[in-house]
């Protein structure tokens, strides 16, 4: 009897068994590699997603046997690395995701791998520094330091160097560091009466993330503009640590699980005071909503953070639903090319800021639901960096077609990958880089 193909039941995710000692057992794992890559040879539906499933079918397609048991077992490795985590395959392709029987969850068999070769092998130096943002941007922002690492982070010399020596593709734009920090800059709440709606809570306590806080604070000071223009009162999270999505594409859990001790005190404190807990960046948003719930399964204040956790679009449509946010929009935006970011997507939450932007007077919203191919720092590194230009490049190209005045995506890296992109296919035009937040901002005027 064969079995069935897809499922009319709604896909879930099992919990993620990191502390099981088989989980890092080199054999179970190429055992259950093996088994997935035979469901994904036999499939192929996921061909056009990124560049590991046509690395899985050219292995199998070169083999002696041209099935998965021709391959290599240490070939398998190759799929591993081209994997970024975006989560695309699961949620948009795969019908054997569980509740199928054959419980297909490719994106965490990757994290698995990746796991397994952290533990065994370690990382080296260059992927240990790209996903220590907390660290890093701490140090780049030292004053002094922090002008001297963005200007040499535009010399092309200087930029050579960096690629012969930390493998950093020198084509990459990079973004800057902030001399102002967004923590400790960040403008104190005026008093406002809080007033909970019937799907918001009226209360808003922002963890900034690593990229804000580091990189780009005015995302962050714009949110905060919106929130006291529409009279939300609101707090910064008093401590925070990086997410730890960066560890956890590197496959360090232990570090994820200690960035975890540091922040989810403070901020299941603050949902249980009754707090909405905004991020805005998605990944991040994604790490308390979906990544963390799945590695601690058990535990109170992570769930307690990921019922509290919103997406700040998503809590700006909720809120608008409930009669509680101002539309009185000052003007226009013209045409606007919106990305939204993979990790968006998997939140399962609809396209809330496609809803906010078009709902602007005088704006022309043309929405591109496809991976860029950027990913955190898997878009920087040399040895990936042409296929993340390759796997964008149809985005490139339909957000380049209208014309457009704005070029936004919530992921601000992937908004700087694809203006690249645009730019070296010379389609750019007078297209000029925003985060959706800093559009409404200029929607409203303040």
């Amino acid at each position: 009897m064969t079995a069935r193909e897809g499922s009319l039941e709604a896909p879930t995710r099992h919990p993620l068994d990191w502390r099981n000692p088989d989980f890092y057992d080199a054999d179970k794992l190429d055992k259950e590699l093996e088994r997935v890559y035979e469901i994904c040879h036999g499939c192929r539906r996921c061909v056009n997603l990124c560049t590991a499933f046509p690395t899985l079918f050219d292995l199998v397609d070169e083999s002696s046997t041209m099935e998965v048991d021709g391959v290599d077992k240490k070939d398998y490795w190759k799929v591993v690395d081209q994997c970024y985590l975006c989560d695309m395959c699961y949620m948009t392709k795969c019908p054997y995701v569980p509740p199928h029987e054959w419980n297909v969850d490719f994106p965490h068999l990757m994290l698995r791998a990746k796991a397994v070769k952290f533990r065994s092998e370690g990382a080296r130096f260059r992927d240990r520094l790209l996903s220590s943002t907390d660290a890093l941007g701490k140090l780049a922002t030292i004053p002094v330091v922090v002008q001297t690492v963005n200007a040499m982070n535009k010399v092309p010399l200087a930029r050579g160097v960096m690629q012969s020596v930390l493998g950093v593709a020198k084509a990459r734009e990079l973004p800057d560091y902030a001399s102002r920090k967004f923590r400790p800059n960040a403008a104190t709440s005026r008093t406002h009466a809080v007033k909970d709606g019937k799907n918001t809570p009226g209360k808003v306590a922002i963890y900034a993330t690593c990229y804000v806080n580091y990189n780009e604070p005015g995302i962050g000071n714009d949110l905060l503009a919106i929130l006291e223009h529409n009279a939300i009162p609101y707090v910064i999270v008093e401590k925070e640590a990086c997410c730890g999505m960066p560890k956890l594409e590197l496959g360090d859990l232990e570090t994820v699980a200690k960035h975890k001790e540091i922040n989810i005190p403070p901020l299941a404190r603050l949902a249980r005071e009754g707090y909405a807990i905004l991020t805005p960046v998605p990944s991040c948003t994604l790490m308390f909503k979906q990544e963390l719930p799945l590695m601690f399964p058990d535990d109170a204040d992570v769930k307690a953070v990921q019922d509290a956790m919103f997406d700040p679009f998503e809590y700006f449509v909720l809120r608008n639903k409930d009669g509680l946010l101002k539309t009185d929009f000052k003007g226009g935006l013209g045409k606007v090319s919106y990305h939204i970011p993979c990790h968006s997507r998997v939140q399962n939450m609809g396209q809330k800021t496609r809803e906010m932007l078009q709902a602007i007077p005088g704006t022309e919203v043309t929405t591109i639901e496809r991976c860029a191919g950027h990913d955190g720092t898997w878009g920087v590194k040399t040895e990936y960096y042409a296929n993340s230009m390759k796997i964008g490049r149809p985005v490139f190209r339909q957000m380049a077609e209208p014309s457009p005045d704005w070029v936004s995506s919530d992921c601000p890296i992937a908004g700087r990958h694809i203006l690249q992109g645009m730019r070296e296919g010379d389609a750019a035009g007078h297209a000029r880089k925003a985060h959706p937040i800093t559009l409404l901002r200029t929607a409203y005027g303040v």
